[in-house]
């Protein structure tokens, strides 16, 4: 199921084409049917799983959006360096099945966590 899920998202970032047809995450979430809040909400959701400045493998966090019903979670399934791998289960308002996403929770130059495809 990683490796599925892995590939879903690696075949969604890069696009079929290869790394020069490279989407942003933003646009990956746009398109799965989350709002800018929605998305907003889920970068804070993937920063909780941050405990002294380190991810911790396992934990989960969870979101949801009272003004859109979209909602969802995410685990840190694997941490490498200063990198996270992470797995959101995203339920958009109106879809009728959830929506399954991996990502990358990485520490920047400036020490924040950011969320990246």
């Amino acid at each position: 199921m990683k490796r599925a899920l892995l590939s879903l998202l690696t075949v969604a970032a890069i696009g079929l084409g290869g790394g020069a047809d490279a989407k942003p995450l933003s646009r990956i979430i746009a398109e799965i049917g989350l709002s800018p809040e929605d998305f907003q909400l889920m970068g804070a959701a993937s920063r909780q799983l941050v405990v002294d400045n380190r991810p911790v493998v396992g934990r989960e966090a969870t979101w949801e959006n009272a003004g859109t019903d979209s909602r969802g979670s995410v685990r840190v399934d694997a941490v490498q360096g200063e990198c996270a791998t992470l797995h959101h289960t995203i339920h958009p308002a109106g879809a009728a099945q959830a929506k399954l996403i991996g990502t990358r929770l990485c520490k920047g130059a400036d020490g924040a966590w950011q969320l990246t495809p």
